[in-house]
């Protein structure tokens, strides 16, 4: 059991008999009546975002979970297929377990998430920003800098993001993967 005043994000709550995650949290203490915590919980199984106000103090169940570093090594019919680097052990997880799948190239290490008694996978993580190289973009207009324009861009692993006029096909850039969003240029 834990209180509100435990939230974090990542935290993985069991809410309504089903493992929500934390992926936003804000405590508000309103000048008048009682402190409250506002949340969006991701369901793991299904992936649907709801919000949810606790009030200040309340006890919520908590699920015990693991996080492993597997790497992604491929996708065939039955899903993604990752292998734990310690022990060699593949698990597969289906397309619905994996967000952010299109920013995955073979190889990447991802956070699995287990539960602690069922041993059972629930999702896979990505790192905050992933490295990709850009296949395919418009050449940038010369002298159309005085706003900040982007443009759309493909990389690699075929997702479609957006991109400031300077980068060029080649480039290699660090894209943040909880909203496809341009960070910089990789050296």
């Amino acid at each position: 059991m834990a209180t509100t005043a435990d939230f974090r994000n990542g935290l993985v709550l069991n809410y309504n008999n089903e493992l929500h995650v934390i992926t936003e949290f804000q405590h508000v203490k309103p000048g008048k009546g009682p402190a409250f915590v506002r949340t969006k919980l991701r369901n793991i199984k299904t992936g649907r975002v709801i919000d949810n106000t606790f009030n200040a103090g309340v006890k919520v169940e908590t699920a015990r979970v693991e996080q492993r570093p597997h790497q992604y090594l491929y996708k065939d019919e039955y899903g993604f297929t990752f292998m734990d680097n310690e022990s060699f052990e593949q698990v597969v997880l289906p397309e619905a377990m994996v967000p952010f799948a299109d920013l995955m190239k073979e190889g990447q290490v991802v956070t699995i998430l287990f539960h602690a008694e069922t041993e059972q996978p629930l999702t896979a993580e990505l790192p905050t920003t992933v490295e990709l190289v850009v296949t395919y973009t418009e050449p940038g207009l010369r002298g159309d800098t005085a706003t900040n324009t982007l443009k759309p861009a493909t990389v690699e692993t075929g997702a479609r993001i957006q991109v400031p006029l300077f980068i060029d096909t080649d480039t290699k850039i660090r894209i943040k993967t909880s909203d496809y969003s341009y960070v910089e240029r990789v050296k």
